[in-house]
């Protein structure tokens, strides 16, 4: 009676391996009968046997059929010998086989005596069936013996160069056997006459052991010594090997593994076998093989992620994952506040809360390797670029466990610009990538673009992949003494802001900065101001808002790529000047935000003294930081002194009126300056002064330098481009037709020209840009800083009307012009206009002998009605210049010619 199998293999032309329909595991071998194949040999086929086997495998490999033993033959391993049917049809082998050639009758067979009828019937059909075959010329009759030949190679030596052989083709391949789930014995068929037999692992997947037994222990398999399959190992094997084995598949060769194996992607008809793998639960991805596959990845890691879903296979007790997400939820927006090194971050949300992060699936290069630890710095400064001060998306992937002296932190996936900055450090070479175990989800998302970006960067010996080292950059302390320092400071003095990083905070106005350009490392003190100090160490108090300064300082200035202007430096070795943070003057932001005070005699040298004072006044006004209970009433107080002014109507006894004079005369400023007035002002009747001194010499000194330079015709460089409000330029003064320095106050694009103020003497015109060249480097306003300084005359109001102030500004000139006089600064407003008295030193003989009381005697300026607090100080020299303006009345002088303006 036919019995019915599965057909699983095909060992030969003339032998198959058959399974139980329903139970795979039962199997049997059965031969066919009255035939024989040439045999496939790992020695040497013979000719003709790997044609047969194909013959034999197209026709039945995974098919059911019904078979019949016909006789067993019990020498060595029993085998059966029969015939099989092809379902469906009356074809049965060997008659099939023999018909077109690819076996042979046996000689001896039929010769027992005792054949039964059927068996002698069926041999007369065979041998009719081969005569007819030979006389055709089929398959084994055919070709001469040598085209039958195929050339199989069993070893493998080079796997590398093979797959870079063929690593841009598919190559038709034999599944020969199925080793494991994700591990496969393949016929490579390179062409019709050389075959490979080799292990192959699938590409992207890893599948767990199914049952095992080591060629030492087949002998001791009966007594327990094979190694059982891990879980779900077995239905992986099985899993492949009732769809592949034996089957004509495609390949595409990868890698190559450390054990010398291919690694190679394999696809069934139906598709690549280790996506359906993923999809049964069957097998995990594996992530060494992401830069291999390359997008593909993605592919399976789909297919992964619904088996997960689906609580399929390996995921059956699967638990899902905790939300993630950050304390602001997913993809939130912070900025980058610091970094710590290449994979470690400091961020800052909104509300000004600070917390640390690493990057997801990515290291550092490693301190501990040799060849990686120099890179470090690198890697740091390539984040630090890109990153510090800037907003960021940051999706939280999971959580890095304390290890190794470092606490719990998230991993993230931080986004710069649309710019996943894990993957542009490993594409520069200045990261590796993690090897993740299976089962941790705790990874980037873009993962295998991590793995593709770093065989990328090793393939290009990018970065730490590299095999010379970076040049390391080192930075002398310049601030170590003050000898070191005395050596650079005439350098960046001469720089125009200066290009820096601040490296580290020490206080609101104090920080230690890098200077790439000139390997310099110093200390940078802020000029101008006085900053509260913060407390050194824990447990020590700091001045007020001292912490608060620090804490501004340090979000906005550490790691930051700033700009200094050097000034000079303190007796310890500290460089005094200015620090800009995006083109902003980092001290005028302390001082708008009350957290640090204007030092007026600083200030002034530095040329911010406008600015700073126009700060803090808005910060007074606004009540910040340290004038959060500023009182104007007591600042006036303060500036009188205590000092009562004089009665105006002349009552109270003279020992009080006394008394108040003497103390204000105690009380009035004495800061004598020697000066020269180089303009004034025809709307305001304010003036420009020089200082006489080593300003002045150097002006001298740098305006004959100035001219030769502008002599020279290889100097004649006109401006690059259309000059700008704010830009310091060489102008062509239209009076003498001598160059001078001036800045932009204002641009006409349309005429081509441009408003300049001449910084050295004050006075402006409209120029056109023919007449403007750049300003070089050693001419600039940090050589030398602009000499002209704007002043007021104290105690004086000029007249409204235009003719009577064009008289008072021809007076004022004609008592100044081209002479050295002495000025005593009364006052110093908080905009840094210097409020000044002017004496002539060939006739003065005290304050109230001046050229501000000659104004006021020519009937040219009137005394105030309304004094301010420092004016009413100078009691004494009111009482004279009240004197003065009583003659210039009397006598119908200037604006009193025709009366008193000021009666009702």
């Amino acid at each position: 009676m036919p019995l019915e199998a599965r057909v699983k293999n095909v060992l030969s032309g003339d032998t198959v391996v058959l399974s139980h329909v329903t139970n795979r595991s039962q199997e049997r071998t059965l031969s066919l009968a009255y035939v024989s194949a040439p045999r496939l040999r790992r020695e040497g086929d013979e000719a003709f046997a790997f044609h047969s086997r194909e013959f034999l495998r197209e026709l039945l490999v995974g098919k059911v059929i019904q078979f019949q033993v016909l006789y067993t033959i019990p020498t060595g391993a029993r085998r059966d010998y029969g015939v099989i049917t092809l379902p469906g049809t009356n074809a049965s082998l060997p008659e099939i086989s023999v018909q077109e050639g690819w076996s042979r009758v046996r000689e001896e067979a039929g010769k027992r005596a005792d054949e039964s009828e059927e068996t002698v019937a069926l041999l007369e059909r065979l041998r009719a069936l081969e005569a007819h075959a030979q006389s055709e010329g089929k398959g084994i009759w055919g070709a001469a013996e040598e085209s039958g030949r195929v050339e199989t190679e069993y070893e493998l030596e080079d796997a590398k160069a093979l797959v870079d052989q063929y690593r841009d083709s598919k190559l038709t391949a034999i599944v020969e056997r199925v080793l494991n789930g994700d591990r496969l014995v393949l016929r490579l068929l390179l062409s019709p006459h050389e075959h490979l037999q080799t292990v192959v692992t699938l590409a992207g997947v890893r599948t767990p052991a199914a049952k095992r037994v080591s060629a030492a222990a087949a002998a001791a398999a009966a007594e327990g010594k094979e190694q059982p399959a891990e879980p779900y190992g077995d239905e992986a094997h099985a899993f492949v090997e009732s769809r592949l084995l034996q089957r004509r598949v495609q390949v595409s060769l990868l890698g190559v593994t450390p054990q010398g194996q291919l690694i190679a992607t394999v696809l069934h008809p139906n598709g690549n076998i280790a996506q359906f793998l993923l999809e049964a639960g069957l097998a995990r991805c594996f992530d060494h093989h992401s830069a291999l596959l390359g997008g593909d990845m993605a592919t399976l890691r789909h297919a992964e992620k619904s088996a997960k879903d689906g609580r399929k296979g390996l995921f059956t007790g699967l638990v899902a994952a905790s939300s993630k997400g950050g304390p602001a939820g997913a993809d939130a927006d912070y900025l980058v506040s610091r970094v710590l090194n290449a994979d470690t971050l400091f961020i800052r949300n909104k509300a000004g809360q600070e917390r640390k992060i690493s990057l997801s699936s990515v290291r550092q290069p490693k301190p501990s390797d040799p060849k990686q630890a120099p890179f470090a710095a690198e890697a740091k400064e390539f984040v630090r670029k890109r990153l510090i001060g800037k907003h960021v998306k940051v999706t939280v992937n999971g959580k890095k466990p304390a290890s190794e002296g470092y606490e719990e932190r998230d991993v993230a996936t931080v986004m710069q610009a649309n710019t996943n900055i894990a993957l542009a450090l490993v594409e520069a070479g200045y990261a590796s990538v993690i090897r993740h175990r299976m089962d941790d989800d705790d990874r980037s998302p873009d993962y295998d673009a991590l793995m593709v970006a770093e065989a990328d960067a090793q393939k290009e010996a990018r970065g730490m992949w590299s095999p010379k080292p970076p040049k390391t950059k080192q930075y002398q302390d310049y601030s170590e003494s003050l000898q070191k320092a005395k050596m650079e400071v005439s350098i960046l003095q001469r720089q125009k802001r200066v290009p820096a990083i601040v490296d580290f905070v020490k206080s609101g106005a104090r920080f230690t900065v890098l200077v790439p350009r000139e390997n310099a490392k110093l200390t940078l003190v802020l000029s101008g101001i006085r900053a509260p100090k913060s407390a050194r160490n824990p447990g020590e108090p700091s001045e007020p808002c001292g912490q608060e300064a620090h804490d501004l300082a340090n979000r906005r200035c550490l790691q930051r790529d700033v700009e200094i202007d050097v000034e000079t430096i303190d007796k310890v070795g500290g460089f005094i000047g200015t620090l800009y943070v995006n083109k902003e003057n980092f001290t005028k932001v302390l001082l708008e935000e009350g957290l640090a005070t204007v030092h007026a005699y600083s200030a002034e040298q530095s040329g911010h003294a406008t600015e700073y004072f126009a700060a803090e006044q808005r910060a007074k006004e606004a009540r910040k930081g340290l004038w959060h209970d500023w009182d104007p009433s007591k600042d006036a107080e303060e500036e009188e002194e205590e000092v009562q002014a004089v009665p105006a109507n002349g009552h109270g006894s003279a020992e009080s009126e006394a008394a108040a004079a003497a103390a204000a005369a105690a009380a009035r400023r004495k800061d004598y300056r020697d000066v020269m007035v180089t303009y004034i002002d025809p709307v305001s009747a304010r003036v420009k002064l020089q200082q006489v001194g080593s300003g002045t010499s150097a002006l001298t000194e740098m305006m004959s330098a100035f001219r030769s330079f502008h002599l020279n015709k290889a100097n004649e460089t006109p401006l690059a481009g259309p000059p700008k409000a704010g830009d310091f330029v060489s102008a062509k003064f239209t009076e003498d037709n001598e160059w001078y320095r001036a800045r932009i106050r204002r641009n006409d694009r349309e005429n081509q020209q441009a408003e300049v103020l001449y910084i050295d003497f004050g006075n402006s015109e409209v120029v056109p840009w023919s007449r403007l060249r750049p300003l070089g480097p050693q001419f600039s306003a940090q050589t030398l800083k602009p000499q002209a300084v704007e002043a007021v005359l104290s105690f004086l109001q000029f007249p409204v009307a235009a003719d009577y102030l064009a008289d008072a500004v021809g007076f004022i000139g004609e008592q100044t012009f081209d002479r050295q006089l002495v000025a005593n600064v009364d006052y110093v407003s908080p905009e840094g206009t210097l409020h000044v008295t002017l004496l002539d030193p060939s006739v003065s003989k005290n304050l109230n002998h001046s050229i501000n009381a000659e104004i006021v005697r020519e009937g040219l300026a009137m005394v105030p009605r309304k004094l301010k607090a420092w004016e009413r100080a100078a009691a004494d020299t009111l009482a004279h210049l009240r004197d003065q303006e009583d003659e210039a009345k009397q006598e119908r002088r200037g604006m009193w010619e025709y009366g008193d303006l000021t009666e009702d």
